[in-house]
């Protein structure tokens, strides 16, 4: 990509940023926010999701073993 090319798709970047009412952009962030995944998974991928499944599964089933 040129430089040309560059400072033309910022600069429309930018317009387009500052063309939208306020409202909009702050609801467009909170949407990005929600869908991102977690800490846990970005950081360490699937396997702390994995071990917590497990660890729910656990105490699900001893706390059914209890009660019967």
């Amino acid at each position: 990509m040129k430089t040309n090319d560059y400072v033309k798709y910022i600069t429309q970047t930018v317009v387009q940023y500052i063309d939208q009412p306020r409202d909009e952009r702050k609801k467009l962030r909170q949407e990005k926010k929600e869908q991102r995944a977690g800490f846990m998974y970005r950081w360490f991928g699937i396997v702390p999701f994995v071990f917590m499944l497990q660890m729910r599964e656990r105490k699900k089933l001893k706390f059914k073993n209890e009660t019967e």
